[in-house]
């Protein structure tokens, strides 16, 4: 498979990957329209972290990781590797080695279709990582593939340089264009949501809060009592 390895690709704007990273995955993409996930296969190997970053992507063959090896040479500081491969691979691609030189170069974790392995190590040292599955199955270095090209991953483009932002419930990704727009939103969101939080705290109902009362009679669901919904019954 020949392939090519592009350099210096255009990235996001730090401050505007630096705001993003204080919104959850959640948000951002409810604030993006519901775009953005790179699906619910992404699985992440530990809890309670968030990290957000620029992409440096990887498109490799099935159970080979030699072009895992190129990328890390074109990883720098607020990176995050994504990797995709031309085929579904469950193969353990990525583990503790890879995970040790681009903590050197600055990279914030790791994003992968295929698997991880060293589970337990890479927790330990604290670099986080999502993948489609977790396997011991070991890989090769035979083919040719492609790093900082557009890939696809649970339907949906990556390029490198756009944003990736990673927590317990997924992945998703903003388009580098759209980065300032997309925190801007998730802002917003977050205001609403604050004040949606303080009303429920105060005892508002959603079916109030979000005039739901009027979708029910629309769609011709009715109140009725127990004895209303049961009489007859047994007659």
């Amino acid at each position: 498979m020949p392939g090519v390895i592009v350099t210096g690709p255009p990235r996001a704007e730090p401050e505007d990957v630096g705001e993003l990273s204080g919104y959850s995955v959640a948000t951002i993409h409810e604030a993006m329209g519901r775009t953005g996930l790179l699906g619910h296969e992404l699985r992440p190997n530990q809890r309670d972290t968030r990290i957000a970053g620029t992409a440096v992507t990887v498109l490799s063959w099935p159970g080979d990781n030699l072009m895992i090896h190129a990328a890390v040479e074109q990883c720098g500081e607020g990176d995050v590797l994504v990797v995709a491969t031309t085929s579904p691979s469950t193969d353990g691609m990525f583990g503790e080695l890879f995970a040790t030189a681009l903590r050197q170069r600055g990279v914030r974790g790791v994003v992968t279709a295929a698997g991880i392995r060293d589970t337990a190590e890479l927790r330990a040292m604290g670099f986080p990582a999502w993948s489609a599955a977790v396997s011991a199955q070991g890989t090769v270095k035979a083919t040719g593939g492609s790093v900082n090209v557009p890939v696809v991953i649970g339907g949906r483009t990556v390029r490198p340089g756009d944003v990736i932002v990673a927590d317990d419930d997924g992945v998703v990704v903003v388009p580098r264009e759209t980065a300032r727009d997309a925190a801007d939103r998730s802002r917003a969101r977050e205001e609403k949501e604050a004040a949606t939080r303080a009303a429920f705290l105060e005892g508002q109902l959603g079916l109030d809060r979000y005039g739901l009362r009027e979708t029910l009679r629309r769609l011709g669901v009715e109140y009725r009592t127990y004895e209303e919904e049961h009489a007859g019954a047994g007659s």
